[in-house]
């Protein structure tokens, strides 16, 4: 299939628009409060409000919050509080581990780099001694292919091709044709659950999932980007896993 014509490619908000249509419910997290303890030492003191509201650092924010299992919850910080910049976190109740991600949007394009950057931490809530491993980069996912139904327009195939990239296409949809390389992240958060984010060269996006490739076969995500008219906005995201195979590297192994 050729390569779509620039003025063919969509924004940000015409492909996000109802990509949340299969999320799981949100959660209420009103009144529970813990400190996260990031690996480089910075501290997450974490007050949750009611059930839109929290408290991070002494600062109100909105979040949104996403049991993706009993014990695992998947919270975003669109924030309202810096323009451009949303902060994730993942917890469990049961380890008492943590990772956050931090995505912000540049002043400006630089040429070959993506326009939106993420930085990752993993962390501890400080609720209880933390067990298991600790959460961290992973290549378990490469050579993996799924396809990803997020509503019933939207349709995307993934190809996890390195520790640093992945190759995606949409099946259905407004991008239907379209499809790139992008960079990407894949961190191990527990057995069957990984966090995968992406950057996006074309566009000025980037986003944040929890793939639970157990039985649930459920992602929970989050965008952030510049819509067409060059506004900042973050979007809710999930959807159905189906995965289609996988292939070993026989011989040099990608980076």
């Amino acid at each position: 299939m050729p390569e779509a014509p620039e003025e063919q490619w969509r924004t940000y908000d015409e492909f996000a628009a109802g990509i949340a249509t299969y999320r799981l419910p949100n959660a209420d997290l009103s009144g529970r409060e813990f400190t996260v303890t990031l690996d480089d030492g910075t501290t997450l003191a974490l007050r949750f409000e009611d059930a839109e509201t929290v408290t991070c650092n002494g600062i109100k924010d909105p979040y949104d919050a996403v049991a993706v299992r009993e014990d695992v919850f998947f919270v975003n910080l669109p924030h309202s509080s810096v323009e451009g910049e949303a902060l994730t976190v993942v917890f469990s109740t049961t380890t008492h581990r943590a990772l956050a991600v931090r995505s912000v949007i540049g002043a400006e394009d630089v040429e070959g780099v993506p326009r939106v950057s993420q930085t990752f931490w993993s962390g501890t809530t400080g609720a209880g001694t933390a067990t298991g491993e600790e959460p961290g980069p992973s290549r378990d996912l490469i050579g993996k292919r799924n396809v990803y139904r997020y509503s019933p327009e939207h349709l995307y195939e993934h190809v996890y091709v390195s520790s640093q990239r992945y190759a995606w296409q949409c099946l259905e949809g407004v991008q239907r044709g379209h499809g790139d390389m992008d960079l990407s992240t894949v961190w191990k958060f527990q057995d069957g659950l990984y966090l995968f984010c992406f950057r996006e060269f074309r566009i000025a996006v980037a986003s944040v999932w929890l793939h639970d490739l157990g039985y649930a076969l459920k992602t929970t995500g989050v965008f952030l980007g510049l819509t067409g008219d060059g506004r900042s906005e973050h979007s809710r995201a999930g959807g159905h896993i189906y995965p289609l195979g996988s292939v070993a590297y026989p011989d040099a192994q990608p980076v």
